[in-house]
């Protein structure tokens, strides 16, 4: 079965081809990153506009590439949930057509599925069941995988989700949006002992997290060590060490997270997905951690860990093989992962 994925949730296209036997065919991705840049942040207008001009031109390359007609296509299915309201109609709206026009189901795709079952796209691909940790920009999650649409919810954020303390951290330090991959980049000229950061909620019993406090407490360093007590003025040795130790402390709570949740849930495997996966120094944190309780942690390729359409394709797959269609015209900007679960 050849399943044709559109993902519009937010600020990036992404359209991808892919087969139930053979794999990912082909995928092209357009990032809005200099589109939005000048403004700090995703102006939503300005994302649903670029996505209209966007997916149907992708949608040309991706079967070009594949060498697959469209009539060859067996399914189509689209990002219904959760994101931008406005975003999310361009791909409900183009996946719709197509699905009407050439008689094929369509499916609407959890986000978030999209992004656990990410991994599943590698050739070292993990098997259920495992846990999950779901680091982007808007969520910061821990979920026990059984199958599926099998997901139990085991922790979250309290406030800002990484990925959201990385981008606030940034702006804060003068540095270009995205905030993560600058942190990280920052990062790698500091010292992450030379300034002392909380690590919140890491001694906590349950698998709850919260970083405002720590954006906060960047905030106030920051203003310690700047000339007038404006950010801006840092110097830039004091700005990587401080981009260092932001990063540090977010590994560590995220690390010590994870061993805890292996632990309640018994699993050992861990599957990381989602933006802030990328992070290299997150990565090699987690490795060496579960090497030492006999775990293994798992990844998707850095560029499968943004939004994109080839995690849309194959969990679209993954739903249709288990008879979960819609053919309805519809998006879902809130949308618990939990509420996904398999009938």
């Amino acid at each position: 079965m050849r399943v044709l994925g559109i993902e519009t949730s937010c600020d990036e296209t992404g359209v991808a081809l892919y087969d139930t036997e053979r794999g990912l065919l082909a995928d092209a991705l357009h990032s809005q990153v200099a589109l939005h840049e000048a403004y700090g942040g995703v102006v939503p207008e300005l994302a649903s506009r670029d996505h209209v001009r966007r997916v149907l031109p992708l949608i040309r390359d991706v079967l070009d590439r594949a060498d697959v007609a469209l009539n060859d296509v067996d399914a189509i299915a689209y990002t219904k949930g959760p994101g931008l309201a406005g975003a999310l109609l361009v791909g409900a709206g183009v996946a719709s057509a197509l699905g009407f026009a050439l008689g094929k189901p369509v499916v609407g795709v959890h986000h978030l599925e999209g992004h656990l079952l990410s991994p599943l796209l590698a050739d070292a691909a993990p098997a259920f069941p495992f846990v999950a940790l779901l680091v982007s920009g808007g969520h910061t999650q821990w979920y026990d995988v059984r199958a599926v649409g099998d997901y139990v919810l085991l922790g979250d954020t309290q406030d800002d989700a990484a990925g959201e303390a990385f981008d606030k951290t940034a702006k804060l330090l003068g540095l270009p949006y995205p905030g993560g991959p600058a942190i990280a980049a920052l990062a790698e000229g500091g010292d992450a002992d030379a300034i002392a950061l909380p690590r919140p909620m890491i001694d906590s019993p349950d698998l709850d997290m919260s970083f405002s406090g720590l954006k906060t407490a960047v905030l106030l360093r920051a203003r310690e060590a700047a000339s007038g007590g404006d950010p801006a003025l840092l110097p830039d040795a004091v700005k990587a060490d401080l981009a260092a130790a932001f990063q540090a402390a977010v590994v560590d709570v995220l690390v010590a997270k994870a061993l805890r949740a292996l632990d309640v849930s018994g699993r050992s495997s861990l599957v990381v997905a989602g933006g802030v996966g990328a992070n290299r120094r997150l990565r090699a944190a987690l490795v060496d951690a579960l090497a030492l309780r006999n775990a293994r942690a798992f990844f998707p390729d850095p560029r499968y860990c943004t939004d994109n359409g080839a995690m849309i394709a194959m969990a679209g797959a993954q739903r249709l093989r288990h008879a979960r269609r819609d053919y309805a015209f519809s998006v879902a900007p809130r949308w618990p992962l939990t509420e996904t679960q398999q009938k």
